[in-house]
C-alpha cells in the first residue's frame, strides 16, 4: 500500500520560503518518479513539479521556474520541494504523488499519473 506523509506547511509571510517533506513507504521508491501536486482554494488539482527517479531530470511549471526545487533522497525514500518568494498564490494543499516508474514521459504526465495517498500539507501566504 502505497504510503506518503507531508511535512512543513504552515503560515508563512509573502517573501518567505518554506521547504515541504514527503516521507514514502509501501513501495520501492527509488523505482519511480516523484512529483508535488497542490489545490488552491476554489481550484482543480495542478502539477508543480516532477522528478525522476534519480533526480537526474526535473520539471517545473513556466510559471514557477526558479521559485521551487524539488529534491530527493532515495536512501531516505523522502521527497522534497523547497518554496521561494512565496506569494499569495500559493496558498494551497499541497501533495506528494507517486507518478510512474523511472520517469515521466512529459510534463503532461506528471498529472495523469500521479498518485495521491494523503492529506497533503497545508500552504496558508498571508501577512
Amino acid at each position: 500500500e502505497v504510503q506518503l506523509l507531508e511535512s512543513g506547511g504552515g503560515l508563512v509571510q509573502p517573501g518567505g520560503s518554506l521547504r515541504l517533506s514527503c516521507a514514502a513507504s509501501g513501495f520501492t521508491f527509488d523505482d519511480f518518479a516523484m512529483s508535488w501536486v497542490r489545490r488552491a482554494p476554489g481550484k482543480g488539482l495542478e502539477w508543480v513539479s516532477g522528478i525522476s527517479w534519480n533526480g537526474a531530470k526535473t520539471y517545473y511549471r513556466n510559471d514557477m521556474q526558479g521559485r521551487f526545487t524539488i529534491s530527493r533522497d532515495n536512501a531516505k525514500s523522502t521527497l522534497y520541494l523547497q518554496i521561494n518568494r512565496l506569494n499569495a498564490d500559493d496558498t494551497a494543499v499541497y501533495y506528494c504523488s507517486r507518478g510512474r516508474k523511472w520517469d515521466f514521459a512529459d510534463d503532461s504526465d506528471i498529472l495523469r499519473t500521479a498518485v495521491i495517498a494523503s492529506q497533503g500539507t497545508q500552504v496558508t501566504v498571508a501577512s
